[in-house]
């Protein structure tokens, strides 16, 4: 046979139609997995079994007082922070309604990526009427993930689900497993998610070296970790327990994951004390990462507030980045004199890249608004100086801004 018929015949099978499913047909009935032998053992260490349709699940549960103390807070100052968006005359994506349904959640996998891992530990935060209370699912094995999944209710469940790494991590692992389930499960519901690393990295850059839950509790929370297991671990124990039916190390997993949920609820709190501004004791890098922050949500006069706050209560050095970002929206408000005199200030206290663009920005006032073509080549031919003396740029970056400054120069020449 020909080449030319060999295509052919191949074109002709990938335009076959498969034929679709009758109607009438039903699903093939889903066969309950084997009941675990060591399932009376993992009910004696303080779990409780659950039987659904599709297997069987454990169960910790655990409820914490309004006034539970962990690390510097108390659980009940979480209706303080969440009070405090109702007054805000600002908006921010983390706000909540004090009619919002909100579900602290946090995971336990067995591996980090790819479809083979699983989620073993399903844990939740709610909060009610009374307390707060902890809500755990252990996957009784692995072949009970169908009853894990549909036990967690999220398929009928609408909240905002508060995390910490969720966005990338806890909630895509969940759609993954809950994707591969599909076939038996209710569909899952998208829900409103607040990731709180997200925040922390807004608010800690520069001023925190490690940004994990850990590092956070630490310095800021005010949380010690007092007999906990490393995270890394808790995949070899699961499968451990799993495998030996002994459910002790299982245990301290449970605990870890428990205060994982904890610390989401006292980060919210501390977050939001700080987008208030109601702390002392945070650094001027802290308050300038709030102020950007402000500054990218398009919320200008908050923006200014808490970077002019910086600007006067710590010296010009700690301040110097609080006035560059502060330059740029007093000259959006068309403040031109008082823009000119924060980028002048931020000068001699920022790295290279602003420097260049607080020179920039002065050469442009200069020209553009004051119409002082003198000042403005002055600020020109400094940067000039600054690209060709910089070890902070790369090669490449000199050539645009030296391009840049020269075309500025040309032209205000020409406007002698």
């Amino acid at each position: 046979m020909s080449y030319e018929n060999k295509i052919l015949q191949m074109k002709k099978m990938l335009g076959k139609k498969t034929e679709k499913p009758k109607a009438n047909e039903q699903k093939p009935a889903f066969q309950k997995p084997e009941i675990p032998s060591y399932t009376s053992k993992w009910e004696q260490a303080g779990l409780k079994r659950i039987d659904n349709e599709y297997g069987i699940v454990f169960l910790r549960e655990v409820h914490f007082p309004r006034t539970y103390q962990h690390g510097h807070y108390q659980l009940q100052e979480f209706f303080n922070a969440v009070a405090k968006w109702q007054h805000a005359d600002f908006s921010h994506p983390y706000a909540l309604d004090v009619e919002e349904n909100v579900l602290f959640f946090d995971t336990e996998t067995t591996g980090l990526k790819g479809v083979g891992t699983q989620i073993f530990l399903l844990g939740f935060l709610e909060v009610t009427e009374e307390d707060f209370v902890l809500t755990q699912y252990v996957l009784a094995d692995p072949a009970h993930e169908a009853a894990l999944l549909f036990e967690s209710r999220l398929w009928q469940k609408t909240a905002t689900v508060v995390t910490y790494n969720g966005k990338s991590f806890d909630w895509p692992q969940l759609e993954t497993r809950w994707t591969l389930n599909q076939k038996v499960l209710p569909k899952l519901r998208a829900q409103r998610q607040i990731d709180l690393l997200h925040s922390s990295k807004r608010l800690w850059k520069n001023d925190m070296e490690r940004m994990k839950l850990k590092s956070v509790e630490e310095e800021k929370l005010g949380f010690l970790r007092n007999g906990d297991i490393p995270g890394y671990l808790a995949p070899i124990i699961y499968l451990d327990a799993v495998k030996s039916g002994i459910p002790d190390a299982l245990m301290k997993v449970l605990l870890h994951n428990e205060w994982d949920l904890l610390s989401l609820i006292t980060l919210y709190v501390h977050s939001t004390n700080l987008l208030f501004e109601e702390m002392d004791d945070e650094s001027a890098k802290t308050y300038t990462n709030i102020g950007k922050w402000y500054a990218d949500l398009k919320e200008g006069a908050k923006s200014v507030q808490v970077l002019e706050k910086v600007t006067s209560q710590f010296n010009a050095l700690e301040a110097g980045d609080a006035q560059f970002h502060l330059a740029f929206q007093l000259k959006r408000n068309k403040q031109f004199n008082e823009a000119i005199d924060a980028f002048v200030a931020s000068i001699h206290f920022v790295d290279s890249r602003k420097k260049l663009q607080a020179l920039e920005q002065l050469a442009m006032l200069y020209e553009h608004q004051i119409k002082d073509f003198h000042q403005a080549r002055s600020y020109a031919m400094q940067a000039i100086e600054l690209v060709a003396t910089s070890e902070e740029l790369l090669e490449e970056q000199k050539q645009k801004w030296e391009i840049l400054f020269k075309k500025r120069l040309l032209r205000l020449e020409n406007k002698k």
